[in-house]
Formats: structure tokens, sequence, C-alpha cells
């Protein structure tokens, strides 16, 4: 009788396997934990120095708006910095959006099969979701996203490159997007993996438009590892800003995560080598499946998405994988039973993985 039905009818959602969790249940001999996109590399050695110092002060609250780490980013991106601002996590911000400009009597627009916060968080405010299919290709419609939106759509949600997919819409698509989308609705551009697009020669630099009605949203959590810590920041229109911070937990991020995303930034030469490690990891996975005849679908981000094409198999070979210690997550949770995905590792954990799949997969 307390809860509203909105919430009653809230699929919670279900985060991948912990190395506890898996050492407890099954006792491999090894843990290859691939299920969760973190980086694999671990974080920059400054940031442990930083965290460590952070520590002195832990006593204290931390600055609500991260002056410094918003003077910083503000510097690196070429931003104002009144544009910028600061949560737990990209995905505390777009709870934030949903709070600070969605009601209950509007709708979203996105993808069937993209990061599932957003559904949460539309369910949350009781804003309803208009799904659009993903193309055969796994990417975004951009056609069909233009003729959902209605005269009730507050927001078109667009996480770039896609979560679970790892398929991007490009800079054509953007700017014919925005072109479609009237100036009322907010145009969220969700892009946790941005830091693994440096080589993608047409992902689109939304940073580079002037669009007064889109929200960009980025986190130390992937290419910079600081999935631990909690801490994303978005880039808005300083008018959109003013009105998030109004809906924001006011002593966020905490003052390890401010310090840490500071330090993590001044070491490009740990993000240089963690997008090594990942566009060679994917050269190698892409090659191992197209050897196995396993369709993938080709990624942007620091994953690789696999389509089996029968939902059981899917399960079986996650299952029979986690046995053998290798943490994997299949996608039903994320409209795709018959996908898997895989976090690009060490070699040492994609050597582990194609035994394990070779012999799930058997």
């Amino acid at each position: 009788q307390f809860v509203p039905k909105n919430i009653q009818d809230v699929k919670a959602y279900v985060p991948g396997k912990t190395i506890a969790e898996v050492v407890e249940a099954y006792k491999p001999e090894r843990i290859s934990k691939l299920a969760s996109n973190e980086n694999r590399l671990g974080c920059s050695i400054l940031v442990d120095k930083a965290v460590q110092k952070a520590l002195r002060n832990i006593q204290d609250y931390p600055d609500p708006i991260a002056r410094t780490l918003k003077t910083a980013v503000s510097e690196f991106y070429g931003v104002d910095d009144q544009c910028i601002m600061f949560g737990a996590g990209s995905e505390s911000l777009l709870s934030g959006l949903f709070r600070s400009f969605c009601s209950g009597n509007e709708n979203i627009v996105t993808a069937d099969a993209t990061f599932v916060g957003a559904f949460i968080q539309a369910k949350i405010r009781n804003v309803a979701i208009k799904h659009v299919p993903l193309t055969e290709e796994y990417r975004f419609d951009v056609k069909g996203i233009s003729k959902a939106i209605d005269e009730s759509t507050k927001m078109v949600y667009i996480a770039n490159p896609n979560n679970p997919t790892g398929t991007y819409i490009n800079k054509d698509e953007f700017e014919w997007l925005m072109q479609q989308v009237p100036e009322n609705v907010l145009v969220v551009m969700d892009e946790a993996y941005f830091e693994y697009t440096n080589e993608v020669e047409d992902y689109p630099d939304v940073l580079s438009y002037d669009h007064d009605n889109v929200i960009v949203l980025r986190t130390f959590s992937k290419g910079y590892g600081l999935a631990g810590l909690r801490i994303g920041y978005a880039f808005a229109h300083p008018d959109l800003i003013t009105y998030m911070m109004k809906t924001r937990m006011t002593f966020e991020p905490d003052a390890l995560a401010q310090a840490a995303a500071l330090a993590a930034l001044e070491d490009q030469e740990f993000l240089d080598r963690s997008r090594k490690m990942v566009q060679e990891g994917k050269s190698d996975l892409a090659g191992f499946f197209e050897n196995q005849g396993v369709i993938y679908a080709p990624s942007a981000a620091n994953f690789i998405m696999i389509d089996l094409k029968d939902a059981k198999k899917a399960a079986t070979i996650t299952q029979k994988c986690l046995e053998q210690g290798v943490i994997l997550r299949h996608i039903a949770g994320f409209g795709m039973p018959t996908c898997i995905r895989v976090t690009i590792g060490k070699k040492e954990e994609m050597n582990h993985f194609k035994e394990s799949f070779i012999s799930a997969f058997r």
C-alpha cells in the first residue's frame, strides 16, 4: 500500500557477478572478470597517490561543485566551466536528468536494447518509454527515432557507443537527427565509452556543435578505470546545468572520487595504454569469433557483443564459462536474450576466455 505502481513495476538492475561470488560458488583455479566493461589494466598509479593524500582530509565534506576538477576538465576539453557538472557516475547524472526535466505525462524515445539504467530511471519518474528497434546491424535507428518523437516527447536518449552492442551513430546520422528533433526536446548523448572512440573517424564530436538541447554524459569508470569510485560528468547549456544542480545530491561525488579523477585525467599515458590493449584485444577477438563462425557486432567500445541466435545456448555458454572462472554478461536483461557481451581484458584473460568458450561452445 505504500509503494506506487510505477515503482512496483520497475525491473531492478541486475549487475554482473563479482569475483567473490564466483570464487565462493565454483572455486575455479583462476578468474577472468569480463562482464562489466571495467578497465582490466586497473587505473593510473597517480590515482593511488592522490587518494592516499585525500584520505587525510576525509573528515571534511567534499567540494560540492568540484571546483578544481571542473577547471581541469574545462581546460582539457576547451569547454566553459559553467557547462560542466559532476555526479556519482554518469548513471547518477542520468537519474538527475529525469528528476530535473521529466514528468509523468511525457515520454522518452530510445532504442529497445540499450543501457537499462535509462529504462529504470524513466519508470521511477513514471515516464513512458517509446522503444525503437535496433537495425539488423545492431545499431540505433535514427530515422525510427525521429518518427517516434511526438508532442509528448521530452527526451531522446542515445548511448554512443551503445551498451550492450558497442555500435555507434556516426557524424552524418547525428547531424541528420539534430535537424529532425524539435528544439524543445532534449537529446541525451551517453558517451560512457567515449575514450575508446579515438580511432573512429566518423564518430561525432558532439561538443563541437552548438545545440542548446543536447546533454553529453561521460564517466571516469571505463577508460580511466575508476568504476569503484563512481564519478561521471555532464556537459550542457548553463541553464540546464543550473536546474540539474538543484536536483542532485549535495555532496557528490565524494572527495576521494574527485581526487582520483583529477589524477587520472593527468595521466594520459595510462589511457593510451588502455586504448592499445582494447584495440589489439578487439582485433584478436574478432578474428577468433570469425574462425568459430560466431556472429559479432563491430564495436567502438571496450567490449564485443556476440549473437548466438539461440537464447538457451547463450545462457548455457555463459554459465559454463562462469564455472571455469570466466565471468561474461548474458544480456537478456537488455532485451537481447541470444547475445553475450565480452569485455576486452589483458592477454591472459582473453586467452582464458577463448579456452573456456571453445570448451563450452562444443
